[in-house]
Order: structure tokens, then C-alpha cells, then sequence
């Protein structure tokens, strides 16, 4: 199983060669190292975030202590096993190539205390002159017309309350671009949580084909895409930008397994 942690950097719009645009959102996953091995299964403890060790508690000092980790991490996240993962190895953005879906995990945006308005979508109250004060009062919560019915609120009853920072996973998310030198990954379309938050990041649970990606605009193709625009007609643009198409998608299937191969 590929997994990693990393950092919601924010939404952004991308572009590919044809013209075509598509939200995204950018993660930033510093390369996460394993601390030890668990004894009672087959699990590994990886350290995210590097901070110093005196911003960390006592409690993850002596953790780092006890195996030997000169890096204080921030965050400490327990994961399965993936082939030769031993304490000292780094997991990197690398494993992940564009085309293939992942699951995004993440807490979403805590909101406090909220109205039912917000919280559940009801609708308001009338507006108009002689309504009263009843426009964003969630309403009754008898249960009954007396006697034991209405002596209690049934379980589940929607009402005001805590709204938010719920742990929430997305799948089924394209990833578009990685880069390994920003250590940055580019998945189509959002993910939960605010700007800053960790997330995980692990190759899907249902959906287990990867598709040929959109061919992005990127710092390596620019040149070529605006040179095809601007010196040439527009007949032979098109055909530059489908050689700049063409070379990508042979890139990336060099770059698929050999079982994706024989399928196709």
C-alpha cells in the first residue's frame, strides 16, 4: 500500500496543453521517515512536520530518544507495512505517478458551536413585516401529541451543536502532477480541511486503474507551448502542442507496471 503524509498547501487552477482547466489542489509531503517498527503487528510509526525538540512535549522527546531519531517530528502516525519499510527509511512523493487515483484523509474546518441553520441546511423562518423573531429557530422537537411521547428527545434529533472538524476521506481523487524536487503533489479537485492541515495521502481503495494524465503546463513544456503559439500558424500549433501531448503520454507508460501493460 503507498501512503504518505502531507501539508494542504491550497486550491489552485491548472491548465494542460490544449487549453483545458482543472481544479486542483496542491499538497506538500516532506519526506516522512519511519521511527520503529511495531512488535505487536505489522505496522510502522513515521514522524511528519520536523520541528525542534524543545517545541515538542516530554512524552515525543523520549520517543525520539528512546529510538535513536535525532529529528523531532510533529506528527507521529501509525501505518501499515509496505515492503522493505525499517526505522531510518524515508517515504517520498515519488511512489505516486501521474494517473493514478489515491484517497485523501483529512479533519474538515471546525466551525464551533452552530445554529441548526447552517449546521443541518434548514430553511428560515418568513421574512416579512409581524413574523416575529422565529427566521433562523430551528423549530419544535416534540415527538408526540403528550403524555410519555413528549417526555424526552429522540436520539439522532437534529438540532444546534458542534459543526466540523470531522475526519472525512475523499476518494477517488486523479493525481495530475508530482514533483519531486518541491516534493509537492497536484490531485484534482478538493480535499478536506483548511489551508495547512495534514492530510493522508494513499493510493485508493476501489479504484485500482491509473489513466493516461493530463499533460500540464508545467515549467519543462511552457517554452515549447508558447513558441508553438506564437510563431506558427495555427494549424501547425496545433500540431506542436499534440508532439508535446504525444512525448508525455509515452513518458508516462514507460513509467506504468508491467501487469498495467499487458491488460492494455
Amino acid at each position: 500500500m503507498k501512503y504518505i503524509l502531507g501539508k494542504k498547501i491550497g486550491m489552485l487552477q491548472v491548465f494542460d496543453v490544449t487549453g483545458k482547466v482543472f481544479p486542483a489542489t496542491v499538497i506538500h509531503c516532506e519526506p516522512n521517515k519511519v521511527i520503529y517498527e511495531k512488535t505487536d503487528n505489522n505496522n510502522v510509526v513515521v514522524g511528519f512536520d520536523s520541528i525542534e525538540s524543545k517545541k515538542n512535549n516530554k512524552a515525543k522527546q523520549g520517543i525520539f530518544k528512546k529510538h535513536n531519531c535525532e529529528t523531532n517530528y510533529n506528527v507521529l502516525y501509525e501505518i501499515e507495512k509496505n515492503g522493505n519499510l525499517k526505522a531510518g527509511s524515508e517515504i517520498n512523493v515519488s511512489q505516486f505517478k501521474p494517473g493514478e487515483y489515491v484517497d485523501v484523509q483529512g479533519l474538515t474546518k471546525g466551525r464551533g458551536f452552530t445554529g441548526a441553520i447552517k449546521r443541518w441546511n434548514f430553511k428560515i423562518g418568513p421574512l416579512s413585516h409581524g413574523a416575529g423573531w422565529p427566521h433562523r429557530y430551528q423549530g419544535s422537537i416534540a415527538m408526540g401529541r403528550g403524555g410519555s411521547q413528549a417526555q424526552r428527545v429522540k436520539k439522532g434529533q437534529k438540532m444546534s451543536g458542534h459543526y466540523g472538524h470531522e475526519k472525512v476521506t475523499i476518494q477517488n481523487l486523479l493525481v495530475l502532477f508530482v514533483n519531486n524536487e518541491d516534493h509537492t503533489i497536484t490531485i484534482m479537485g478538493a480535499v478536506p480541511g483548511p489551508n495547512g492541515s495534514v492530510v493522508s495521502i494513499k493510493n485508493s481503495a476501489k479504484n485500482k486503474k491509473s489513466i493516461v494524465a493530463p499533460v500540464l503546463i508545467t515549467q519543462q513544456n511552457l517554452e515549447a507551448v508558447k513558441t508553438a503559439n506564437e510563431k506558427l500558424s495555427d494549424k501547425e500549433a496545433l500540431h506542436k502542442i499534440n508532439e508535446v501531448i504525444d512525448k508525455a503520454e509515452s513518458a508516462q507508460q514507460k513509467n506504468q507496471p508491467a501487469s498495467e501493460k499487458k491488460d492494455k
